[in-house]
């Protein structure tokens, strides 16, 4: 396996360098699908997850000198935010889609200059080790298959006295548009391509994520459930949220753009008819925790 340096100069400050290797197996393996995220779109949509994690960044108490990540930062819409609460902070925006990190790097540059780093890494094999004074997430973690290993992976990043405050989806999440997603695939015109296609999200309730927090070695933990219902103005915004955000994956399956349109068409039709119309059940999980100094 070789490895990649990645230059540190960006991150000097505080007394502080930050020094990362990426791993082949990490960076083209493992995350070639995730690179296929249209990154525009999601930067244009994605309003809903940057009003949750507003309330996260709401509740941070900083000194203003810390050295963060945003983990799992997209197009950096948060990261900005988190930025502009740093006076003297740096801040590594990590995420495995390279096409969400180059419209990151767009955004943020100009602004924030040295202030921001942005790494190329799967979050449950992050190649830090003790840097991090604290790791802030929004609308990430569910889409890791391997939750223990990735808050080991977080736990290994922070320094001691380090602290996580995240949010993701949790148990009940889109449980409506997960059932019609499911049925949706088994007909006949779609069972051929997503019949048996395993859930591409790990939705957990607010025990057993603390239970996971606390075996890698947290300690504080708080965790706790959100309803967040979403409401989308009519089919056609609807529409582009689901089919950049939440089905993503299952239309990669489907071999042309006839059938990715009939399926997303069908899915929105469905939400047409609910009270109210266009609306995601959202969930959201809260998780907070630290590393003993």
């Amino acid at each position: 396996m070789r490895s990649q340096s990645v230059p540190t100069s960006q991150l000097a400050g505080a007394g502080r360098n930050i020094a990362v290797e990426s791993r082949e197996s990490v960076a083209e393996r493992d995350s070639r699908r995730d690179r296929r995220w249209n990154a525009a779109a999601y930067h244009r949509v994605s309003q809903p997850q940057v009003s949750w994690g507003k309330k996260i960044l709401a509740g941070l108490r900083l000194r203003g000198d810390e050295v963060l990540m945003d983990a799992g930062c997209g197009t950096g819409r948060l990261t900005g935010e988190l930025l502009d609460a740093l006076e003297d902070g740096r801040v590594v925006g990590v995420d495995i889609s390279e096409n969400m990190l180059a419209a990151a790097r767009e955004h943020l540059r100009p602004q924030f200059g040295s202030r921001i780093q942005l790494v190329a890494a799967d979050l449950a094999h992050l190649p830090f080790e003790q840097t991090f004074d604290g790791i802030f997430s929004t609308a990430a973690f569910h889409w890791v298959p391997n939750q223990k290993q990735l808050f080991l992976s977080l736990w290994h990043a922070l320094r001691p006295g380090g602290w996580l405050r995240a949010q993701c989806g949790g148990a009940r999440n889109l449980a409506r548009l997960r059932r019609r997603i499911d049925r949706l695939g088994t007909t006949p015109r779609f069972a051929a391509y997503l019949a048996g296609f395993p859930t591409p999200w790990v939705f957990h309730n607010a025990e057993e994520a603390a239970a996971l927090l606390v075996e890698v070695g947290f300690r504080e933990t708080e965790t706790n459930l959100d309803p967040a219902l979403t409401v989308f103005d009519d089919a056609q915004t609807y529409s582009e949220f689901v089919r950049t955000v939440i089905v993503r994956l299952h239309l990669e399956r489907l071999p042309d753009a006839s059938l990715r349109t009939e399926f997303v068409d069908e899915l929105t039709r469905q939400a047409s008819t609910d009270d109210p119309p266009f609306a995601l059940d959202y969930w959201r999980l809260n998780l907070s925790g630290s590393k003993p100094a």
